[in-house]
């Protein structure tokens, strides 16, 4: 069973690049350039969820937010990444489970996601 990644980054080129590296490592992976997709989610939750802080028409610190306070998406790990200076603290007031600060290595990004993920069911 494929864990599942959703990818909210609104550079094309970085959600390629993560999609890429992410299937190669076994995981099912879905990319967004629209952060608002996540307030759409209905039932078929993804495993985790990796959000760049800063997006065209919408902020994902306040994505985060909004899917910390909600009873169903409040225990997807939310992994935030950004090249803004100050990435741990927005991600920290945002309440993030984590977070990756661009540039990253994708062994870093790999490792984030395996720490954050949850176990698999028996």
């Amino acid at each position: 069973m494929k864990r599942k990644v959703l990818v909210a980054d609104d550079d094309r080129a970085i959600c390629d690049a993560i999609a890429l590296i992410l299937e190669d490592a076994g995981y099912d992976v879905t990319t967004t350039l629209d952060g608002r997709i996540v307030y759409e989610l209905d039932g078929n939750f993804p495993d985790i969820i990796l959000l760049d802080i800063r997006m065209s028409g919408i902020d994902g610190s306040e994505v985060c937010k909004r899917l910390k306070s909600q009873r169903k998406t409040k225990r997807i790990p939310v992994i935030m990444i950004s090249a803004n200076k100050d990435t741990q603290a927005i991600a920290s007031e945002a309440g993030a489970d984590g977070y990756v600060s661009k540039p990253f290595e994708m062994d870093e990004l790999l490792a984030k996601i395996e720490e954050h993920l949850p176990p698999l069911p028996r």
